[in-house]
């Protein structure tokens, strides 16, 4: 094995391993408590319990999930399209900046859950309902975040186009937009990680398949191991869909990262300057003989 093979397995252990054995040191405990103080299964079930019934409602589950993937990619993506669209509206006129980014916080005052139900209302019980609470779930954080990146872009390169005669437009499109992409996918990451519970927040309200009527009609037959399995495998969902956005921003932004990394190497003191630094030290301590 190479030494950056082996620098790399170091640097990967070092980071995942406290949570993962902090974790594993949660469900152990878990596991304990339930067997020492014998609760019963419907109050707290244990997590072999979960996983068990998990494995055993898996063709059940694999029904709601597929459905509230759906619900929630679509609402994803319809958030995504209008957030970045407002955000480069926002940007470019001063005035539509200071009528509605005040609205957009007001909005954000306003429970999701209290405007769930008027939605089912007014669409019915179809997808839509759903599609557009995990859109009003996801919106904010991409508006605000591609807003504030685009506010943020080096000062210097904008000089430098401007001084060569660029036009507002290539101006956003090569030194705005480029520079604002980490601040966005940022917010892409956050909206990615919400989206799934807006799908459930929305089933919640009016639905016949997803993993919040899974875990309604779990509840209602307290078989809590199923409530617990669900909520599992929204958290897995979750975690999936925040680690494939995590890779696409890599593919995207090469650079970013390049930059960063050797932003972080060039600030670490070189081999030959610790061994110049020690040696002048100690010889000054020496003093002369």
């Amino acid at each position: 094995m190479s030494r950056q093979w082996r620098l790399r397995l170091r640097k990967t252990v070092r980071t995942y391993a406290p949570p993962v054995v902090l974790f594993m040191g949660f469900l152990l405990a878990w596991q304990c408590a339930t067997w020492l103080w014998r609760i019963e299964a419907y109050l707290l079930p244990s997590p072999s319990r979960i996983v068990n019934a998990g494995v055993q409602a898996l063709g059940l589950l694999a029904i709601h999930v597929q459905q509230t993937l759906r619900e929630t990619l679509a609402g994803f993506a319809l958030a995504l399209l209008t957030g970045l669209a407002l955000a480069l509206a926002i940007d470019l006129s001063s005035s539509l900046r200071r009528a509605l980014y005040p609205l957009l916080i007001v909005t954000q005052t306003v429970p999701v859950m209290a405007l769930a139900p008027l939605l089912v209302i007014w669409l019915g019980y179809t997808i839509w309902p759903k599609v557009l609470v995990v859109a009003l779930v996801c919106f904010f954080p991409i508006v605000v975040a591609t807003v504030d990146g685009l506010a943020t872009a080096d000062p210097d390169l904008l000089a430098l186009l401007q001084a060569m005669g660029a036009t507002k437009q290539q101006v956003l499109v090569k030194v705005r937009v480029p520079g604002a992409l980490p601040a966005m996918f940022s917010g892409i990451k956050i909206a990615i990680t919400y989206s799934v519970i807006g799908a459930i927040i929305g089933e919640w309200v009016g639905a016949s398949q997803g993993l919040g009527v899974f875990m309604l009609r779990a509840s209602n037959s307290f078989r809590t191991d199923w409530v617990f399995a669900a909520i599992a495998i929204s958290s897995l969902l979750s975690i999936f869909l925040f680690l494939v956005v995590a890779a696409l921003e890599r593919l995207a932004l090469p650079w970013y990262y390049t930059s960063s990394r050797q932003e972080r190497w060039e600030e670490l003191p070189t081999y030959s300057g610790q061994r110049a630094k020690g040696t002048r030290t100690q010889a000054s301590s020496q003093g002369p003989l």
